[in-house]
């Protein structure tokens, strides 16, 4: 997890987008899903500073990945338009 100082959720998940697809590219067999999230912070923290990291091997399908990890659908969260 990577935090960025963005004027919106839209710009804020673009720059996660564009770090992510970056960051995959420098590692094997890893790839960039398309799943991103954004939260507003209380208070400004330093841009680009990393709070979270997870990587795990799985045999699921990306989609598959995603619902069974992060998109369940009991998230409290909503699409960004």
């Amino acid at each position: 997890m990577t935090l960025w100082r963005a004027g919106s959720f839209d710009a804020a998940i673009a720059l996660g987008e564009a770090e992510a697809t970056e960051y995959a590219a420098l590692l094997e067999d890893v790839t960039a899903l398309a799943f991103v999230q954004a939260y507003a912070l209380a208070e400004p923290p330093g841009h680009g500073a990393e709070v979270f990291s997870s990587i795990r091997d799985s045999a699921l399908t990306p989609d598959d990945y995603l619902d069974q990890f992060f998109d369940t659908g009991r998230e409290r969260q909503h699409t960004v338009d």
